[in-house]
């Protein structure tokens, strides 16, 4: 998946990102009635907000509007898999140093709308210190802890829920040295990576470690 993602190709076909991540999750953070009035009538639809994710570097965003529910749901969940971004993690946070990749390695922004959120690196046990809809996105992409700030008119679901997209989209985009990378222990998506349908492969068995051979001298007196 982090190959497909950065040969900058778009995703066509929800069944590759299955097959490519086979653990991904998915939730809703909005359900929203839109109501139009036209010549006909009042026409109902439903504008639905998913979020999906591994829970390991990966992450999408998806909203969809829909007659029904149901249907609606289903395509706003094609559609975040659609939109899939690779999370760069680490221990960026100077009151930490534990070098586990559980926060983000350095301070990000993002915005829509009138709404601004700023993501910043966490001591290891904070927890997401943040809103819930933030929350669930920061949870699918694998970050444990982070100190968030918000600003503008926080209630609209999907300007915050893509305000904080578009921060951690912003953890990929910035270019980090080997130096950095090894100090704040930087990791961009998953831990370990794994294929449906795709065995993992056996450990080796080394067995029991062999005796050692006898001396020279042991040896003649056995013989």
């Amino acid at each position: 998946m982090s190959e497909a993602l950065r040969s900058r190709l778009p995703l066509r076909e929800p069944e590759v990102v299955d097959i490519l991540i086979p653990d991904l999750a998915d939730e809703v953070l909005d359900v929203n009635m839109v109501q139009r009035m036209t010549d006909s009538g009042r026409r109902v639809k439903f504008a639905i907000t998913v979020v999906v994710g591994n829970y390991d570097g990966f992450v999408g965003l998806g909203r969809l509007k829909g007659k029904e529910v149901g249907p609606a749901i289903r395509a706003a969940i094609d559609a975040a898999k659609l939109n899939m971004i690779e999370v760069k993690r680490g221990c960026g946070s100077w009151q930490c140093g534990c070098l586990t990749p559980h926060s983000l390695p350095f301070e990000v922004i993002g915005h829509s709308g009138s709404v601004f959120v700023t993501l910043k690196p966490a001591p290891r046990g904070t927890g997401l210190a943040i809103g819930d809809i933030a929350k669930s996105v920061l949870k699918m992409a694998g970050v444990k802890d982070a100190w968030g700030f918000t600003e503008g008119h926080t209630k609209t679901t999907i300007n915050y829920s893509i305000a904080t997209f578009e921060a951690l989209r912003k953890t990929s985009q910035l270019r980090v040295t080997n130096e950095q990378r090894d100090r704040l222990n930087i990791v961009s998506g998953p831990t370990r990576i794994h294929v449906a349908g795709v065995p993992p492969e056996p450990e080796e068995d080394e067995g029991p470690p062999a005796e050692p051979a006898p001396p020279e001298g042991q040896k003649k007196e056995a013989e």
